[in-house]
């Protein structure tokens, strides 16, 4: 089992009721949620010609390998409703590894941690809030 950190975001439809059909679904999947960061709302990122987002960081046990549960968020945002548009645009749901253990990948389809953890404000805050910091790329360059 590898802990991993799993960020949610929504903003369409019931914003609310899709995170929390999300985390029932990964619960399905066989991730085991262990703790949850606060909902927070959110102003789009990449693109701002959209409605705002609802965000929250959970803190997961894992049975299987980092491409698995890869596998298992993609069937979450298709069992929720998510049609792939414009990168960065609207979604139903969107499920992002952000963190995998200590595992450090770059694989197509697959980069760990998740290469804009620096760049999202409400990521790192969350991921803060459950008790796990991560730096800002400032702070990570020599």
């Amino acid at each position: 089992m590898t802990i991993a950190y799993l960020g949610l975001g929504s903003n369409l439809g019931s914003r609310s009721r899709n995170l929390s059909a999300a985390r029932r679904r990964l619960r399905q999947t066989g991730a085991r949620i262990l703790r949850q960061s606060r909902v927070i709302e959110t102003e789009p990122w990449g693109v701002e010609d959209q409605p705002r987002f609802l965000n929250q960081v959970i803190e997961v046990d894992w049975p299987g390998t980092p491409r698995q549960l890869l596998k298992a968020a993609k069937q979450v945002e298709v069992d929720g409703g998510r049609k792939h548009t414009r990168r960065w645009g609207p979604r139903v749901i969107d499920v992002d590894i952000l963190l995998f253990g200590d595992a450090q990948l770059n694989e197509r389809g697959l980069v760990i941690p998740h290469p804009r953890i620096g760049e999202r404000d409400f990521v790192r805050e969350s991921l803060a809030e459950l008790g796990v910091k991560f730096p800002t790329k400032s702070e990570a360059s020599p």
